[in-house]
């Protein structure tokens, strides 16, 4: 069953071309086969690196196995801002979420693996054998090295903290832009002082009637190239303003009652849509449960030069890991996955040449 999919339905998720996926009944027999099979190793994680990491195991023709919580693969990029542009990927400036799952996706089906969606990984123990056991919600595997691409959790938007923001429905408030379309022709204001802040303004100002930005600074916390954008751009840019009430009219708009800092001003806009963009807050609560004393510092874990941890065996790679120098980027997280595919590799095969360069596979797209 190499390179199929099973997600959390009794179904079966086959790629076929171009990183389309065919649903397929399957029986308990097949889904058995996959909580039996000894892994060469278990990817925990389907955001973009974990997806990268899955792929180069494809390559090395590892038995390797991908386990994502969300139904599908893609993480945070695909799930919460698909529609956001990213910057930090080479060769694909500007790349939206979305496109960059599908991408990956196309590129896990040159080499493609046994991948398990829909399920929590809820444990990890090391067995007296030096093996690994991996529970989900769901199954039990078993595999020879752990590849933990986590990033940093589960992502929660911090909230607008005004009486009645939360019985405002997501067409009137949102923290997330899923289809630009669905902003076509609307009044919309934007809360928010940073890059992704500001990204979604510009990301809306050719589809929207009017996109407005309010930030309680002067000053953004955003590149200056960001900066220099929305200055150039038709967005309305309100600084110093903070959100002071927001209400729910009867014709469907939504008033917001802004106040200028250091100043009894009081300024009330009549939107269609109000998107807050006050940043996130991260929670990777469920290693805690795992049975696994992995060095952490300030929440992350520790990592040596080829991204193992200190459990021998478990590696660790993406936004959830320190190392001297470290940068939280997806273009860092690509890059830490061939040094962690490659060193466990080589741990588990001491003897097997394995090839370091692409052009010398011999790869059929």
């Amino acid at each position: 069953m190499k390179g199929n999919t099973i997600g959390n339905c009794g179904f079966l998720c086959r790629w076929g071309a171009n990183a389309t996926i065919k649903l397929l009944k399957i029986s308990g027999n097949e889904a058995k086969k996959m909580t039996e099979k000894m892994y060469d190793v278990t990817i925990v994680g389907g955001g973009p690196v974990g997806m990268f990491a899955a792929f180069y195991c494809g390559l090395h023709e590892l038995n390797a196995q991908l386990i994502e919580a969300l139904p599908t693969l893609g993480g945070q990029p695909a799930a919460l801002y698909p529609e956001k542009q990213i910057w930090d990927v080479a060769g694909k400036a500007g790349v939206t979420g979305r496109q960059l799952a599908a991408d990956l996706a196309a590129q896990m089906a040159i080499a493609p693996v046994d991948t398990v969606v829909g399920q929590m990984v809820t444990n990890v123990q090391k067995d007296p054998d030096g093996c690994f056991t991996i529970t989900t919600d769901q199954a039990t595997y078993r595999a020879k090295a752990v590849l933990v691409a986590l990033g940093k959790g589960a992502f929660t938007p911090r909230p607008l903290a005004l009486p009645g923001a939360a019985e405002l429905d997501d067409q009137q408030l949102s923290y997330f832009v899923t289809q630009k379309a669905d902003f076509a022709g609307q009044d919309v204001v934007v809360l928010g002082g940073g890059d992704s802040a500001i990204d979604m303004a510009l990301m809306l100002e050719p589809v929207a009637k009017s996109v407005k930005l309010v930030h309680r600074r002067d000053q953004f916390r955003a590149l200056p190239k960001m900066v220099s954008d929305l200055q150039a751009s038709a967005v309305e840019i309100l600084t110093p303003y903070l959100p002071k009430a927001i209400s729910s009219q009867a014709d469907g708009k939504v008033s917001l009652t802004l106040k200028k800092m250091k100043s009894e001003e009081e300024l009330t806009l009549t939107p269609d849509r109000v998107l807050v963009n006050y940043g996130f807050t991260s929670n990777n609560a469920a290693l805690k449960d795992w049975q696994l004393d992995l060095a952490s510092e300030h929440h992350l874990i520790q990592v040596d030069s080829t991204m193992q941890t200190s459990v021998a065996g478990v590696y660790a790679i993406g936004d959830g890991v320190t190392y001297p120098g470290k940068v939280a980027l997806i273009a860092n997280g690509f890059g830490e996955a061939p040094v962690a595919v490659t060193a466990l590799a080589k741990a588990l095969y001491p003897d097997k040449r394995l090839a370091m360069h692409s052009s010398s596979m011999k790869i059929k797209a």
